[in-house]
């Protein structure tokens, strides 16, 4: 669900991926105010401000405050896995029937470059898109989210 899989850093054979220097500005006001940065982050991991988003502040808060909870250096050392881990190559081991689902309008982690391309590394993978969904959908879309694993798991 709003995997970061394939690869998210755009290099030169994987031209849809996302400059550097987009991580290394997200690095920094990390560093500079942790949590003002993550004030900001939610704020577009949920969409708010977008028609398929309505979440609280009160669940703004319980995810900045969980964010919060983790130390810098584990924050930063996430942030760089999950822009560096290149995972092509692992795709094609996946043997098992494999769900994929992400919203359209996922500004944390495109879908383009990321579920989409997956989806195509995966032999016989279902890929489920929420239109005009966030990255954080489990809490936008959470009826359809239930009604979607519990079909896949069914079948």
């Amino acid at each position: 669900m709003s995997s970061v899989l394939p690869y998210r850093l755009k290099t030169r054979d994987n031209p849809a991926g996302t400059e550097q220097a987009v991580f290394d500005e997200s690095a920094e006001a990390i560093r500079a105010d942790r949590a003002r940065f993550f004030a900001g982050f939610f704020r577009t991991f949920f969409g708010v401000g977008t028609a398929a988003s309505s979440v609280s502040q009160e669940l703004l808060d319980w995810a900045r405050g969980i964010a919060m909870q983790a130390s810098l250096k584990a924050t930063l050392e996430c942030a760089r896995s999950f822009s560096r881990t290149d995972f092509r190559g692992d795709l094609p081991a996946f043997t098992v029937p494999t769900l994929i689902i992400h919203g359209t309008e996922d500004r944390t982690v495109p879908i383009d470059a990321s579920s989409r391309a997956a989806a195509k590394g995966i032999a016989g993978c279902t890929l489920i898109e929420y239109e005009g969904a966030p990255h954080g959908l489990f809490a936008t879309h959470k009826a359809r989210l239930t009604r979607d694993l519990i079909d896949f798991a069914g079948q």
